[in-house]
């Protein structure tokens, strides 16, 4: 109970507000929900852009993932080219991936499956990054 003799959800105001069911005229309303480069661009000073390209029969080509990363700014001069065949399982790629990001970094992927084989795999290794301070930048949103 508080001074006025309520808790302080009897006595808080609620109001019903419309919203278009369009999601673009919502978008419109909203300044803070339309597109914007600069802040789809921005990360921490210092930080570094770390593209990670997936080699899979799900995925979009290499080349693909390659060119959508350098197009948002991925620097591509350290490039190397997945290779499956190495005999490291998913979590072992991901915890040398781990190793080499800090706190700050950015991780930008072409496809949201780059980051797992299945939702339960990109959830973990999303909240993984974000637990290690990693900032995740996925590209692609298109596919199921």
């Amino acid at each position: 109970m508080d001074a006025v003799g309520g808790t302080p959800g009897e006595y808080a105001e609620t109001h019903t507000v419309a919203l278009p069911g369009d999601a673009d005229t919502l978008a419109a309303t909203f300044p803070a929900l339309q597109p914007s480069a600069e802040w789809w661009a921005a990360r921490p000073a210092d930080s570094r852009l770390v593209g990670l390209v997936v080699v899979r029969d799900d995925m979009p080509s290499v080349v693909a993932q390659r060119d959508a990363l350098a197009q948002f700014g991925v620097p591509i001069d350290g490039f190397r080219h997945p290779a499956p065949e190495t005999g490291e399982s998913w979590t072992e790629r991901l915890t040398r991936l781990f190793g080499r990001l800090g706190t700050g970094d950015v991780v930008v992927v072409a496809d949201k499956h780059a980051l797992g084989r299945g939702v339960d795999e990109e959830i973990r290794t999303v909240a993984e990054l974000r637990r290690r301070g990693v900032i995740v930048k996925v590209l692609g949103h298109d596919r199921a």
